[in-house]
């Protein structure tokens, strides 16, 4: 494969797309709060759901604080200077499930202003699918179900690198290799399952985590201002997870 990419300047960070989400008036404002929504549904979804409500409610309450963010142009006050974007988004949401919003009729499911591929049923299957029962708080659940959608984010980037190569199916049978946790198979049978050699399995897993970690560095550079705070996201990241 390719070398890494270097990562894209910092201008081009998320919060070129939050500062277009709050830009009311703006051609690209619906589209560029649309995209927010799809990166930070289901870190807000598990939050609600932690908090006590029902997958219905909770599912009304997640597009209804998305919708409000474009109503009220609340975006347009994010100060990047006073801290990440998530802590603020949750901030945000806390806010919202105390006002008095959420005890009028709640929005139709698949109606308001934002049109995003997420209804009430894949978004309580991931809600299951990632939030097992336990004693994590709402908020470290949040910055769980944050950190896994910036992980999903890498690999789908990665995938989609593969399918471009027509080499989708070698990224299937090595994407186990790439967590570390004992998830993939031996390189041995990997070599037999794919007809190559294990020295050649070595390197090809070997480059493949090369290319992932560099892409992980580069989604995180995109949540931040500034290139001295990846590291410190990134630990934050693997510190959520854990």
């Amino acid at each position: 494969m390719a070398p890494p990419e270097k990562p894209q300047a910092f201008a081009t960070t998320r919060w070129s797309l939050i500062a277009a989400a709050g830009q009311k008036n703006a051609p690209d404002a619906h589209a560029a709060l649309s995209t927010l929504c799809g990166l930070y549904w289901h870190p807000c979804y598990a939050f609600v759901r932690r908090r006590g409500y029902a997958a219905d409610p909770a599912f009304d309450l997640t597009q209804g604080f998305f919708l409000r963010l474009l109503e009220r142009n609340d975006l347009a006050t994010v100060d990047r200077e006073r801290g990440r974007f998530r802590s603020w988004l949750l901030a945000a949401l806390k806010h919202h499930l105390t006002n008095d919003w959420h005890r009028e009729q709640a929005q139709k499911r698949g109606g308001g202003a934002i049109h995003h591929s997420i209804d009430g049923t894949e978004a309580e299957s991931e809600y299951g699918r990632f939030e097992p029962a336990d004693d994590l708080t709402p908020e470290k659940l949040f910055e769980r179900r944050w950190a896994l959608a910036v992980l999903e984010r890498v690999l789908d980037t990665l995938r989609g690198e593969y399918v471009r190569l027509g080499k989708a199916d070698l990224f299937e049978r090595l994407r186990g290799c790439l967590t570390g946790d004992g998830a993939g198979a031996p390189y041995a049978v990997l070599a037999t399952e794919l007809g190559m050699s294990e020295e050649n399995v070595k390197v090809t897993v070997h480059r493949l985590r090369l290319r992932y970690r560099a892409l992980l560095q580069d989604e995180v550079a995109r949540t931040v201002e500034r290139e001295d705070e990846v590291a410190d996201e990134l630990r934050y990241l693997l510190a959520a997870l854990g």
